[in-house]
């Protein structure tokens, strides 16, 4: 079961990248593709997260702290509302409230 978990940890770090490159190449060159690939890359962290909580559920002696899932899940959500959004109608406000918000997330998953 490390090996899933690991090969998902990895997955969902890729998806945290895509966020803040897609960030910062709209912020940057305000390039048209920047939207798509935050956009893909928020589904791709909102599904590894979900089976990182369900594979750690399946532990014997594993923890979760629930509340904190909750909130970044909702913070999650809002990344993808948010890319969703920036992808209909390309702005660097946009692009920056993704990108404050994935930042956000990381100091969740760290600090909490």
């Amino acid at each position: 079961m490390d090996i899933v978990y690991s090969a998902l940890m990895f997955l969902h770090f890729l998806g945290l990248a895509g966020i803040l490159s897609g960030f910062l190449m709209q912020l940057m060159t305000g390039h048209a593709k920047a939207p798509k690939v935050m956009l893909h890359s928020s589904l791709l962290q909102l599904l590894t997260g979900l089976l990182l909580v369900g594979v750690a559920e399946m532990g014997a002696d594993a923890e979760v702290n629930h509340i904190k899932v909750g909130v970044k899940l909702v913070v999650a959500f809002a990344v993808a509302v948010v890319a969703m959004l920036d992808m209909r109608k390309p702005t660097t406000g946009l692009a920056a409230t993704a990108g404050a918000l994935a930042i956000l997330n990381i100091g969740i998953a760290v600090f909490w």
